[in-house]
């Protein structure tokens, strides 16, 4: 029988190409019935917000009325805030204002969390889910009515957002402004004013609590800290979560006298407007 080269070769050639698809189809490796794993899906949101200017002017005037009686360089300053030092901030921003006047003094502070889930077979939003449970698990919020805001004196140790002990500056009710939602709110003492401005009896709705129609998730903290002979401090704390991003508000007010309790009432209806505005920027 002749020797044809050119057939020879063109045999060749067909028996290798159909060797090398079977070695370069991944289902050809693949054992009958083996499960296929599906990437989970993002999160929303892949930035965040320049949080120093998350707040509209007009809201900080609302909120740190001592600013209005400053000279104009002054207000300038106060109204910029402070950004929150942080590594990365596609993950995590913060701001704090304070403001001082002769009566009461004010902090307010806000960060931004976006979370993202390292484990494909996690969602960022459900890794956001659980990041936010042990900050509402933290809080301890009451589950039955007729509680009061809490009262605690200066140095107990309370729980923030992610679990960890506060007392740092970052922590809450200190008084500082760059603070998280507090632990528990037991220890409240016999007699405390409900609403910090007059001697009632409970009133539910200033209780710590979860909260209704914002973002997916949130909760109230209301935590009113006595510091010996000083004037008392109140701090309420506004935490929520939209997909992937974990909102905190903390407002802080401190009376310049000793009498004087800070007002539940208008402390928690601010706090939580102003979460509502910056749920409402994240979903523009």
């Amino acid at each position: 029988m002749a020797y044809v080269p050119g057939v020879a070769l063109l045999v060749a050639l067909v028996a290798g190409c159909s060797a090398g698809s079977d070695a370069d189809d991944p289902a050809a490796d693949s054992k009958p019935g083996s499960p296929t794993v599906t990437a989970a899906p993002p999160g929303k949101y892949r930035t965040l917000p320049e949080s120093c200017r998350a707040v509209p002017r007009s809201t900080l005037k609302d909120l740190l009325p001592g600013a209005a009686e400053l000279p104009e360089e002054q207000q300038e300053k106060v109204y910029e805030g402070t950004a929150t030092v942080t590594y990365d901030t596609d993950r995590k921003v913060g701001c704090r204002w304070k403001s001082d006047a002769p009566d009461a003094s004010r902090n307010l502070s806000i960060d931004f969390e976006r979370v993202v889930s390292y484990d494909p077979a996690v969602s960022d939003d459900d890794r956001a889910r659980d990041v936010y449970a042990k900050k509402e698990e933290a809080a301890d919020l009451p589950t039955s009515g007729g509680v009061t805001p809490s009262e605690k004196p200066t140095g107990s140790s309370s729980a923030s957002p992610d679990g960890t002990p506060s007392g740092s500056p970052g922590g809450t009710p200190s008084g500082s402004p760059g603070g998280t939602p507090s632990g528990s709110p037991g220890g409240t003492s016999s007699g405390a004013p409900s609403d910090g401005a007059t001697g009632s009896g409970p009133d539910e709705d200033l209780r710590p609590r979860l909260l209704d129609e914002l973002g997916d998730a949130a909760f109230l903290d209301d935590v009113l800290t006595r510091a010996g002979s000083t004037a008392q401090h109140r701090t309420v704390s506004v935490v929520f979560r939209t997909s992937n991003v974990i909102v905190t508000v903390v407002y802080t007010a401190q009376p310049a006298l000793v009498t004087s309790v800070p007002d539940s009432r208008e402390l928690q209806e601010k706090a939580q407007a102003l979460a509502r505005k910056l749920d409402e920027t994240l979903s523009a």
